[in-house]
């Protein structure tokens, strides 16, 4: 029964999730990675932006940031410092159109694109025998997605998911209802029209922008651009095909996945208590506090307390 008593406890002051999930943002750590890009060519005429931090290790762990993310992302960057000090090198992949420069095709990216991240860890497997997968939040249901739908490649020991919205239907209905939700709505739907409106003015006539700045919901944007666009009929099937918790009953490396009870983004049906009771690998740790990607304990200045436990997490589990 791998549900996992979590050790993580924030300062009264910082339980609140929302001042996890926003403080960091208001005070960012100094994060120097030295990443080195890769273009990695993709068969259907696009491409996918690589970032590697090397050391020496023979061990690599990628990664995969959240919705509207990228490498240059805080948790990214200190995640690699962190796993750095722990012998693993990374590879931190953007998302199509997520690196600082538009991708080729209409079609962008989404939060069930797994095929994406086999053709990464095909490209890895190049120079490191063994894998480890990281994600975070629209990420860690890519992750976990990838690591249920069909047997993962033999190189992959572990995993890790950190806040992962695995029930897209209801996390969105949550982000678009939910009254003290509206900032992060908000950030992320002008987010999301601008690219929208970006790749109107390149595909006239396969795209059209017309009226995208009066959506105001997952809902809307989901139905009109986000499913259309990836081949699914509407927002409905996108989530319901995309969303992977109906997956992690069938994973079959050591996964942890990070739940804060208090994450905004995350609605009950988030928290898979049922699968992680029945499945040996698949391990469900959920503090009480934590907030969206944040886990601020101030232990060790900045630094979330989710970077060491996942650390720890890959330490336990690959010899």
């Amino acid at each position: 029964m791998p549900i996992v008593p979590s050790a993580f406890h924030a300062p009264f002051f910082l339980r609140n999730g929302h001042v996890q999930t926003i403080l960091p943002v208001l005070l960012p750590r100094r994060l120097r990675t030295a990443f080195v890009r890769e273009r990695l060519e993709l068969p259907d005429g696009d491409f996918l932006d690589l970032d590697w931090l090397r050391g020496n290790g023979n061990r690599l762990v990628i990664l995969a940031h959240g919705l509207e993310g990228s490498s240059t992302q805080n948790y990214i960057r200190g995640i690699t410092a962190e796993l750095a000090k722990a012998g693993w090198d990374s590879l931190a992949y953007n998302f199509r159109g997520c690196s600082g420069e538009p991708n080729r095709l209409p079609r962008a990216y989404h939060s069930g694109e797994t095929e994406d991240l086999r053709t990464v860890i095909t490209r890895a497997t190049r120079d490191y025998s063994t894998l480890a997968l990281v994600g975070f939040s629209l990420g860690g249901n890519v992750v976990l997605k990838y690591l249920g739908e069909a047997p993962p490649h033999a190189s992959i020991r572990a995993s890790a998911a950190v806040c992962a919205p695995i029930d897209l239907a209801a996390c969105a209905r949550k982000l678009d209802e939910k009254r003290s939700n509206r900032i992060y709505l908000r950030r992320f739907i002008v987010s999301l029209v601008d690219k929208i409106e970006a790749k109107a003015a390149l595909f006239p006539d396969v795209v059209d922008s017309t009226g995208a700045r009066h959506l105001r919901s997952f809902q809307e944007f989901d139905d009109r651009f986000t499913g259309p666009m990836h081949g699914f009929r509407d927002a409905a099937d996108y989530w319901t095909r995309s969303s992977a918790r109906q997956f992690l009953s069938k994973i079959t490396v050591p996964t942890l996945l990070l739940q804060p009870r208090n994450d905004p983004f995350l609605a009950p049906e988030a928290y898979p208590w049922p699968e992680a009771e029945a499945n040996p690998h698949f391990f469900l740790e959920a503090p009480e506090s934590g907030g969206h990607v944040g886990f601020l304990d101030l232990r060790n200045g900045l630094q979330p307390w989710s970077e060491r436990r996942v650390a720890e997490f890959l330490r336990e589990h690959v010899r």
